[in-house]
């Protein structure tokens, strides 16, 4: 069943299917020259893109794999860059499908969002989004700030979510970039919104080895980092939306929104944050291709 949020108009639709049949006559081995030979055309081959992340790609590979083994033709266009570089090409339909993080993309067209949860932010794209995207299911995978806790000290203090942190009996020192400290989400938003105050200790590249060290007892480490995994550390649930969300989420172009969504929405399903880690530890740490860690999580989430 065809589940994306966003429906555009018709007009809308008709103008990228065009586009993307123009484009299709052209050829070019440049990932960024949207004059691609693929396109994303209804019924036809389906390019799906990636960052230029080792993350992002594995996640891409999935989506490449799964339709693949739908039956669908598939062009891979991994390494593209950044979202000025990707987000035209999924414009203009040389790019059909893309693995995106939700309030990431959500801040790209609309920088004053007062959305914060995964909720929220995931009601507010359809209406941000251009005409001519739309996103399918997001999955409960995230990639983004969050604050972090050796299991060790969560076990000690029962801590789960951030506001556990308020009866903790010794001083909290976070760690951080030194930015976190001005940051809305930093020593401030925790104390006015949670009622949790932290001293803080700009630790930059070396965040995560304070903390596992004891320098700092709480750290901001994004949620997908395989540390979190190789290291036994346990990220704090944030129920008041400290930070905004950011979900692992597919947009895609409205041509070929209808061919892959029943595939990929199955993908989302089964894509969990302790799942994400897992599969980057497996990049990082066992250092295997994109393509063998895709081809065993689709098996092991029986999607093959």
């Amino acid at each position: 069943m065809f589940t994306a949020r966003t429906r555009k108009g018709l007009a809308g639709l008709a103008g990228v299917a065009i586009a993307a049949l123009a484009l299709a006559g052209c050829s070019s081995s440049n990932p960024l020259d949207s004059g691609s030979s693929a396109s994303a055309t209804a019924g036809g081959t389906v390019v799906v893109g990636s960052q230029a992340y080792y993350s992002n790609e594995i996640i891409a590979e999935i989506y490449a794999q799964a339709l693949e083994g739908a039956g669908v033709t598939v062009e891979r266009q991994f390494n593209i860059g950044q979202r000025d570089a990707y987000i035209p090409l999924l414009k203009d339909g040389s790019v059909g499908l893309f693995p995106e993080y939700s309030g990431n993309l959500l801040q790209y067209f609309e920088a004053d969002t007062t959305a914060r949860t995964a909720e929220e932010v995931y009601a507010a794209l359809p209406d941000a989004l251009p005409d001519g995207l739309e996103v399918l299911d997001q999955s409960t995978a995230t990639d983004q700030d969050s604050y972090t806790v050796t299991k060790a000290f969560a076990d000690k203090y029962k801590l789960k979510t951030i506001a556990d942190l308020a009866k903790v009996d010794v001083p909290l020192t976070l760690g951080g970039n030194a930015e976190l400290a001005e940051r809305p989400y930093g020593p401030t938003g925790l104390q006015s919104t949670y009622g949790v105050t932290v001293g803080f200790s700009a630790t930059g590249d070396t965040t995560v080895e304070d903390l596992v060290a004891g320098t700092v007892n709480i750290a901001n480490v994004y949620t997908a980092d395989p540390r979190i995994q190789t290291q036994d550390l346990v990220v704090l649930e944030d129920p008041k939306g400290l930070f905004l969300a950011s979900n692992v989420v597919p947009v895609v172009n409205s041509a070929v929104a209808a061919q892959v969504a029943d595939v990929i929405n199955a993908v989302s399903a089964k894509l969990t944050p302790e799942g994400l880690v897992a599969l980057n530890v497996a990049s990082t740490v066992d250092q295997k291709s994109s393509a063998d860690i895709a081809k065993q999580w689709l098996a092991d989430n029986g999607l093959n």
